[in-house]
């Protein structure tokens, strides 16, 4: 049975001094290049497939909303199955997952071409048709995102997810001058019918992956507990919650910009589809460059002064955009716009992957992806609609404002601990075995009982609501502190788990920063032996 008493002292966590380490060290590993390049591929697909409907829709209507639209329809799928796809991420075989969700995409891509080729395409088809485009994308994010600690040292995350971010941004560029040059030599269908070859071809090098599968020992969470305890570990991490809102606040505002620039290229003295693809471009070749120099822009800017610079230089880009009047002037605003957003969302993201357990990590990513989609979903419509009703200029210069000043006051009153975690694994053996399982599956009410000197209440207290963090996160469903009137300094913890199987799930997902503070609360401790800890089923 696994360990689960707090009575032993935990082994202390192994610190090592981290290496300085180049911005494509990880593709020196052969599992990761493999991945990184089926990534890559996979971004290629998808920007291809973004840019061939956005000028498809252009030429089904002229209407801003609708073309915004098609932004909408990409991103909104991510939020609304983020969260259920990055829990079958966590409990499923991740290899199976990613592989069909490629092939999914690659079903899309077909039908796609089937209707174009028999001119049946509509403005509400390619819609519909873009929503289940991005059903693919909400299922294969999260995964990939909970796969690249996997295959490299953490040391080497942040250079790893820099390099997600120049697939990323490559393929913005290489998918629409692909794109852009197949509709213009040979129009939209191709695009479609290359995309969907393309996606089969991922998922066959997905299929090389030799990766195994580890069950858990205590069986395959319920996928509606895996949703609960992943909302709640976001919940109580003051770091996620943080990263959350600043990524919402960045991406509402930020995806003004792309969602009309398809009618920004079009309103350039001799705009068409070669000055959208030249824009989106700019836009990728910018991020890549800041991605280079992402580790000199780390040692000399703090975390946040990266996310506000970053903002302020994609706000200052969009205002530029809003009066650009020839290319000259637009794509270097889009070169910089590009560096901008690479660097608040590498920032982010660095931060999040680093506030996660692996247990957790593909929900918690799933619901930074949800942020993401779900505030572009929610800013395209948002500044399409400004732009239908006053103008184009006026959407970008009022996001530009707005994005800025947000930002600003998230920077400032929603905090984020400011200190990284320890959340590796808990050392095996920290504590001994536990009681036999009680008969039933009724919840469980753990009693933690300290005694403590009554002078030091308020700090015990302080550390004692860090814990009732910490206990939640890792899924209990109750949390209460009792204070003893006749005995001022009695306190007894109370816990309460779903199921006895859901108490023995928590303490396997007891971290290194879970151990420490333990080791903080046990100090307070003045009985004799350690704190008494009793369990008592609900019986039905």
């Amino acid at each position: 049975m696994p360990p689960i008493s707090p009575d032993d002292s935990p082994i202390p966590p192994m610190r090592v001094a981290p290496a300085r380490i180049g911005p494509f060290a990880p593709l020196k590993l052969p599992v990761f290049r493999m991945l990184w390049s089926t990534w890559l591929l996979a971004n290629i697909c998808m920007w291809m497939n973004d840019v061939a409907a956005a000028w498809m829709m252009t030429t089904l209507t002229s209407t801003p909303l609708w073309v915004a639209l098609v932004q909408s329809a990409s991103t909104l799928p991510v939020f609304l199955l983020g969260l259920p796809s990055g829990a079958l991420a966590d409990i499923l075989d991740r290899r199976r997952w990613l592989m069909a969700t490629q092939f999914w995409l690659a079903g899309v891509a077909i039908v796609l071409c089937a209707a174009v080729a028999m001119d049946l395409m509509t403005a509400p088809l390619l819609l519909i048709l873009t929503f289940f485009n991005g059903i693919g994308l909400a299922l294969r994010w999260p995964v990939f995102s909970a796969i690249v600690p996997e295959l490299v040292p953490r040391p080497q995350l942040p250079a790893a997810l820099g390099l997600n971010g120049i697939a990323m941004n490559a393929s913005r560029i290489i998918g629409p001058l692909v794109a852009g040059a197949l509709i213009a030599s040979a129009g939209s269908l191709w695009v479609f019918v290359l995309n969907a070859v393309m996606s089969v071809a991922s998922g066959f090098i997905v299929l090389r992956w030799r990766r195994a599968h580890t069950p858990n020992p205590l069986g395959r969470e319920k996928l509606v507990s895996a949703m609960r305890v992943g909302v709640q570990f976001v919940r109580q991490s003051l770091r996620m919650r943080a990263v959350l809102v600043r990524i919402s606040i960045f991406f509402l505002h930020s995806t003004a910009l792309l969602a009309l620039l398809p009618l920004l290229a079009r309103g350039l003295e001799g705009g068409g589809a070669g000055t959208f693809t030249l824009l989106l471009a700019a836009m990728g070749s910018g991020a890549i460059g800041a991605v280079l120099v992402m580790p000199r822009l780390r040692q000399a800017y703090v975390r946040d002064q990266l996310v506000l610079r970053g903002a302020l230089v994609q706000s200052a880009a969009t205002a530029v955009m809003a009066v650009a009047p020839n290319t000259w002037v637009a794509v270097p605003a889009m070169f910089f716009g590009g560096a901008a957003w690479i660097t608040v969302a590498n920032s982010l993201s660095v931060s999040a992957q680093l506030a996660l357990p692996d247990w957790v990590r593909a929900r918690g990513m799933s619901m930074f992806q949800m942020s993401i989609m779900g505030a572009s979903a929610f800013g395209a419509a948002l500044w399409g609609h400004i732009a239908t009703v006053s103008s184009i200029q006026a959407s970008l210069l009022i996001a530009a404002v707005t994005g800025t000043l947000m930002m600003g006051a998230a920077l400032r009153y929603v905090l984020d601990g400011g200190v990284d975690d320890d959340v590796s694994p808990a050392a095996p053996g920290w504590a001994d075995a536990p009681p036999h399982a009680p008969p039933g599956e009724g919840r469980l009410v753990i009693n933690v009982e300290y005694l403590i000197d009554p002078s030091r209440a308020d700090a015990f207290c302080d550390v004692m609501q860090q814990t009732r963090r910490t206990r939640l996160s890792e899924g209990a469903i109750g949390w209460e502190l009792l204070h003893d009137i006749s005995e001022p300094g009695r306190y007894i913890e109370q816990i309460i788990d779903e199921s006895w199987t859901g108490h023995l799930r928590r303490f396997h997902r007891a971290t290194a920063a879970d151990l420490a503070l333990r080791e903080r609360r046990l100090a307070f401790h003045l009985g004799d032996g350690p704190p008494l800890v009793t369990r008592y089923v609900v019986r039905r």
